[in-house]
This record gives C-alpha cells, sequence and structure tokens, in this order.
C-alpha cells in the first residue's frame, strides 16, 4: 500500500507554522525568519515532502521553474555557481532549466522566449557582454537577475566588485616583492575584450600606476574561452615577447593553472622566480603544486542573493531594481610567497 504524499498541511503542522508560512519558505514570495526557515526546511526532510510544481502552476499562473545560463558550463567556477544556484532554487521549490551562452548569446533568446511563454518564471543571466545579451535588445524582460560584471540598471544585479578584486590581487604581488607584474587575461585588443576582462585589466593597471611601475602592454595577453589552455598560451605569448616577469595577475584559477604550467615548462619557478594569483578561490586552488593565492568571495552566498532577488521580483515586478555586492578578499598561498634574497 502506497503512503500517502506529505502535504503542505503535514510540514506545516510539524515545523509548528502556517500553511502561508511553508508556502512563503517555497516561493520566496515573503521574508521567513531564519530559524524559522529552517524549521520548516527541517520538516520537509523529515516527511520527504516535494513540492507539487504543476498544481501550484495552474493555481499561480506560475510555472515553478527558472531558466539559469552561464557563458561556460565546463570550467570549474561555473560548476562550483551552477551547484549553489541549484540548491538555492530547490530550497525555494523551485526547478532549473540550464543553458550555456559563450559560445552561442543567441540562448538567452530561447530563454527568453520560454519565460514569455510562462513556462520558466524568470531568468538568472550570466552575459560575457552587454552588447551580446537580450537585456540591452529587449524592450520588456521578464523577472531577470544578472550575476557578473556587465554593469546595466534595467534589471537586478549580483556582483563582484572585480577592478578592486584585481587591483588588490596586483597590490598584494607587490607587497610580496614582484615589480614585474604581467596580466593574463586582458590585453587591448576589442575583440576579445569581455566585462570582467575589462574591469580586471582596468584594476590591474590601476595598482602598477598607484605603485609608480610602469603599465607595458606586452606583459598583457588574453586568450578565449578562459580556461588552463587558455592561461597556458597567453603566457607563452608574455615570454615569446621576450618580456621580463616575476609576477603573474591571472584572472581566474583555470587560467592561473595554465600560467603555472607554462612557467614551469619554460624553466622558471613558482614562486621563487614567478609570484602568480589567481581570482574565484575554485576547489583546485588549494591542491595545486603549489597551491594557488587567489580572490576569494562566497558563491553560496551569490547564488543566494540571485535567488532572493529573483523570486522578489517574480512577485513584485514592478520594484525598482537592486544591486548587492559580494565582499571578496586575497587568500594567499604558496604561489605568492615573498621572494627570499636567496631566490633574486
Amino acid at each position: 500500500m502506497l503512503t500517502p504524499r506529505a502535504t503542505v498541511k503535514d510540514v506545516a503542522a510539524l515545523a509548528r507554522v502556517s500553511p502561508k508560512t511553508v508556502s512563503n519558505v517555497l516561493t520566496g514570495a515573503a521574508h521567513v525568519r531564519l530559524e524559522t526557515r529552517s524549521r520548516v526546511e527541517e520538516a520537509m526532510r523529515a516527511l520527504d515532502f516535494v513540492p507539487n510544481l504543476s498544481a501550484r502552476g495552474l493555481r499561480s499562473g506560475r510555472s515553478g521553474t527558472i531558466g539559469v545560463a552561464l557563458p561556460d558550463l565546463a570550467t570549474g567556477y561555473s560548476a562550483e555557481l551552477m551547484h549553489f544556484l541549484v540548491e538555492a532554487a530547490h530550497e525555494r521549490g523551485l526547478a532549473v532549466q540550464i543553458e550555456e551562452t559563450a559560445e552561442r548569446p543567441q540562448r538567452e533568446q530561447d530563454l527568453l522566449s520560454r519565460a514569455r511563454a510562462h513556462l520558466v518564471d524568470g531568468l538568472i543571466l550570466n552575459p560575457v557582454r552587454l552588447e551580446d545579451s537580450v537585456i540591452d535588445r529587449t524592450d520588456h524582460l521578464p523577472p531577470v537577475v544578472v550575476i557578473g560584471e556587465v554593469e546595466q540598471h534595467r534589471t537586478d544585479r549580483v556582483l563582484i566588485d572585480s577592478r578592486t578584486a584585481a587591483k588588490d590581487a596586483t597590490a598584494h604581488l607587490i607587497a610580496q616583492g614582484a615589480r614585474r607584474i604581467a596580466a593574463v587575461g586582458g590585453d587591448e585588443r576589442p575583440e576579445h575584450a569581455t566585462a570582467t576582462s575589462r574591469l580586471r585589466l582596468a584594476g590591474y593597471r590601476e595598482a602598477l600606476t598607484e605603485a609608480g611601475l610602469p603599465v607595458d602592454p606586452a606583459r598583457e595577453s588574453n586568450r578565449l574561452p578562459w580556461g588552463m589552455a587558455a592561461g597556458a598560451s597567453a603566457m607563452r605569448t608574455i615570454l615569446d615577447r621576450g618580456a621580463e616577469v616575476d609576477g603573474v595577475v591571472a584572472f581566474t584559477d583555470s587560467l592561473a593553472v595554465g600560467v603555472v604550467h607554462e612557467l614551469t615548462a619554460a624553466g622558471l619557478r613558482v614562486p621563487a622566480d614567478v609570484l602568480v594569483t589567481g581570482f574565484d578561490d575554485i576547489d583546485v586552488a588549494r591542491f595545486t603544486t603549489p597551491s594557488l593565492t587567489t580572490v576569494s568571495f562566497d558563491r553560496r552566498a551569490l547564488a543566494g542573493e540571485a535567488l532572493r532577488l529573483l523570486t522578489e521580483r517574480i512577485a513584485h515586478a514592478d520594484r525598482a531594481a537592486q544591486a548587492v555586492t559580494i565582499p571578496h578578499r586575497i587568500v594567499p598561498r604558496e604561489s605568492s610567497a615573498a621572494f627570499s634574497p636567496q631566490s633574486r
């Protein structure tokens, strides 16, 4: 005999709250205190509660599904961020449709069409460039939250202060003794410029200028799409130019792994000859040899803020757009250990 499926009323009774509170936890339509939310979520797990999304959709006109588009799902950063986005969505009783857009930005338009057809209730987008995104080419947007560095004021936004973070990473290498610092992930070619690369390159240059160090385009190189192979290729280009380098600011951890590989292949030691920093603090950064100094920020918080803003936007379409900046910090590891007299 089948066990009857738990209902919202069953969850409410076990958690000692009203059915409306359970609904608010599921939808994010109203704020619920952390202690109460935790009690409701524990009751859901205890009862093996599964939200009836189709029934909810019939009553509310909503599908219970959101769309998420990230540029490159093959990177460690995207994999970790998508994990937290899916977890945050499920905590609100939402299913997720996933798209990859770096090589095919028109897939954003496909998600937009699904939102207009009420197949998804809202979108979380991470466009590489504003000029390639539907945000800049659509008059009437559905509920949308943008994550990342694309600057616009039409939608809610969750971001990292990439310019300041790159400046901080560069300043860290300067404080450790580096003076001929390269940038991997940004250069002056407009066809390779993304919103993120522009901001991080600007922060890198600003730190050099404030320290009285020259900005040398020969020490700047970018390859797309960002990844370990791109990092190695960009580093090889800088070395082939004959540029002297004693530090490298890589604009992602994946790029940094490629940088370390190429430096080692060229007979240069990290950190004895060249200091290296990454960006994102993905899991692999702790386990490279040497371990990787990086810019760290809370991706779980970023995902949570994106889902909070989206569910609020779905419930209140006319409220003013908000921007939330997630704090960052430099995590020093072996790859940027200060130069010793013997190593110079």
